[in-house]
Parts: structure tokens; C-alpha cells; sequence
């Protein structure tokens, strides 16, 4: 079940949906899904509803609304030279640093929507890396943190998640295209050296053959054999997390 809501953020008021089970069942735990390049739409909000589905309160938040109104886009809309100039001046306009801040009122939103203790956080292409950043950012508020073909998880910039991983207490999982420009190997090695290191339960694995975008049903290349693989290493990831903090008591 989808809500439609607004957001009051420090920089304005970001659109984004909240989504429930479908069958009336109550959901206690939340998850913040952040999108992919493209922005929501109908392929994210269906998986943010399978996540619902499976017991939880699903955020999908706008990061792009500084930008107004822009779209619609889909997974194949990069291959428009226009479409690509405009997502890429959007995705550059919004640092890891804005969607830092506005994750604060993410996670009150869950809160005030009923979701108790602390939540999950998943992210999709850029959207990886502003999962891992909010996980270190709010330690206390996030218990798993997941990446599906996120890029620059580990670059050079001074904004890499990777500079963070000993403020992540959070479980995390990174799921890696096996064919990814935005997230060679050698990144794949700084992350998970510095996951090691920070001493941050993880796990980093690579989905050989697999291209980026191949989680998103409207990505040309997505793989449904890829992509249900990725579903049962995301749900458990927030089935073991939970439970591991049910018997902690930090709920």
C-alpha cells in the first residue's frame, strides 16, 4: 500500500511515498530504499512494495527535489545524450553530504510512521553509496546497510563511503556488478579492506555477468535469475540484523 507524503527537509520539502504491507499486516521495523539515478517511479515503487510485503515500512524518498520537477525517467533513459545530461547534472548537484543531512528526516519519518528502533537502509546505484553513508552517519539508527551496484564506494573523492567504514556499526552487505565501470575491482578491494579493518560485520560479493542496473526491472539489462538472487541476500540481511537486535534489546 503506497502513501504519497512530503518531507520537510533543512533545504525544503523532498516528495517521497511510504509503502505497507498489502495485505493489512502490521510492520513494526522500517527500510529506507534510496533510488537509483532515475529517480522514483513505478519500478522502484515495486520494490520497495515487495519489501513492505515482507514485513516492513518502506521509504522511498525524491533526493533529487532541490532540482523541482524533472522526468519521468526510466532505467533505459541514460542512453538519451539529453536525459543523461540532465540526470548527471542532477546526480552532481546532490552530494553525499545533502542526502547525509536529509536522512535525518528520513529516519523521523519512519519513526513517525510507526517503524520502531532502528531501521535498514538499501540503496541502488548511487544510491548504494548514500546507504553506506547514512549508516555511519547515524550508527545508532541504522542496523543493515545494503549496496546493490553502487558506484564509487570506494574512490579517491573525499566523500567516499569506504573513509567511513569504522563509523558503521550496522551489518552490510555489497552486492557488486561483475561489469561495472563505476565500481572496478581495485574499489571492490579498498571497500572491503576497509570494512575489515573499521571491524564492520560485512559481507562484499560479486554477481559475475552481471551488469550495473541488473536489480531494477526496468534496467535494459536486468537479469530476473540476478535479480531474485539479490532479493534473498537482501532479505536476509534485515532478517538476520533484526533479529540479532531483538536479542540485544536495542529496540
Amino acid at each position: 500500500m503506497k502513501q504519497e507524503i512530503d518531507i520537510k527537509t533543512a533545504d525544503g520539502t523532498a516528495k517521497a511515498a511510504l509503502f505497507r504491507p498489502d495485505n493489512g499486516a502490521s510492520a513494526e521495523r522500517g527500510i529506507i530504499l534510496y533510488m537509483d539515478a532515475m529517480g522514483p517511479r513505478a519500478a522502484l515503487d515495486g520494490m520497495a512494495q515487495r519489501l513492505a510485503d515482507a514485513g516492513y515500512i518502506v521509504l522511498l524518498p525524491d533526493l533529487f527535489y532541490r532540482f523541482g520537477a524533472y522526468g519521468p525517467f526510466d532505467g533505459n533513459s541514460f542512453g538519451n545524450p539529453a536525459s543523461r545530461e540532465t540526470i548527471m547534472t542532477m546526480l552532481r548537484g546532490t552530494t553525499q553530504g545533502m542526502t547525509r543531512a536529509d536522512s535525518a528526516a528520513f529516519l523521523d519519518t519512519l519513526a513517525a510512521a510507526g517503524a520502531k528502533g532502528p531501521v535498514g537502509v538499501v540503496g541502488y546505484c548511487m544510491g548504494g553509496g548514500r546507504a553506506l553513508t547514512a549508516a555511519a552517519a547515524y550508527p545508532d539508527r541504522i542496523a543493515a546497510a545494503a549496496s546493490f551496484h553502487g558506484g564509487n564506494l570506494a574512490s579517491d573523492a573525499e566523500d567516499s563511503p569506504h573513509r567511513l567504514a569504522a563509523d558503521i556499526k550496522a551489518r552490510v552487505y555489497v552486492g557488486v556488478a561483475g561489469v561495472d565501470n563505476s565500481f572496478p575491482p581495485e574499489q571492490s578491494a579498498r571497500l572491503a579492506e576497509a570494512l575489515r579493518s573499521g571491524g564492520v560485520d560485512h559481507i562484499v560479493e560479486n554477481y559475475v555477468g552481471m551488469a550495473h542496473g541488473w536489480t531494477v526491472p526496468d534496467h535494459g539489462v536486468h537479469d530476473p535469475a540476478g535479480a531474485e538472487r539479490h532479493w534473498k541476500r537482501l532479505l536476509n540481511l534485515f532478517d538476520e540484523a533484526f533479529a540479532e537486535c531483538n536479542s540485544r534489546k536495542c529496540a
